[in-house]
């Protein structure tokens, strides 16, 4: 199987769906931050993923990208929380989060500043820009590119179709509800690929030599 990319947002579901890959048997990272990560893993969601992902399908011919769409209003309201949480640590300039994350999330959420956080136009145009983009990007390209809402009835069925997946699962488990950030921390599963070595990352990741 090819790789499969999730270049949703992040509180988009992604952990949700990486959970599925795994019961689907898929090797799976949730973030990447090692080659040895894009190496051993099928499917990989999140950063760096929503931010690069046209420089990964030049990269990996034959992959596969699934955009995670959700309601705008708990979109803005959950993305606001950890934009909150994650803002001194992504604009400091004495260390912080590495230099994937800072990278990612300001090329995606621009001009990022407390005030624009709390700023609904802000987040949700935030929003429309990068789904519009993928949109454009993919849109001749139905074989390639698949946009669900896991909150919808039929996703999981569209998921299972769009990868030609026959699974006993019939929805995806919903995680990191009530603005929790951590479960993919807690899912032990032998498929479950590390997205660091012990806390390291590499400063080039293979797509960007």
């Amino acid at each position: 199987m090819s790789k499969i990319f999730i270049i949703g947002l992040p509180r988009t579901g992604t952990t949700s769906v990486c959970n599925a890959f795994l019961e689907f048997g898929i090797t799976t990272a949730h973030t990447a931050y090692t080659t040895h990560c894009f190496e051993n893993a099928k499917a990989i969601a999140d950063t760096p993923i929503f931010n690069d992902y046209q420089v990964l399908d030049k990269h990996y011919p034959g992959a596969k990208f699934i955009y995670l769409a959700r309601e705008k209003a708990p979109w803005i309201a959950s993305i606001r929380q950890l934009l909150l949480r994650m803002h001194t640590n992504l604009t400091r300039t004495d260390g912080g989060f590495n230099i994937h994350i800072k990278r990612c999330y300001l090329n995606t959420f621009k001009n990022l500043s407390i005030e624009n956080i709390y700023q609904d136009e802000y987040l949700a145009k935030c929003y429309n820009t990068h789904l519009t983009q993928a949109r454009d990007y993919f849109k001749h390209r139905s074989d390639d590119f698949l946009e669900i809402d896991i909150a919808k009835p039929h996703s999981f069925n569209a998921l299972k179709m769009f990868l030609g997946i026959e699974t006993h699962c019939t929805d995806f488990e919903k995680m990191n509800m009530g603005g929790k950030v951590t479960a993919w921390n807690d899912i032990k599963h032998p498929l479950k690929i590390d997205s660091t070595a012990k806390g390291r990352i590499d400063k080039h990741l293979p797509y960007m030599l």
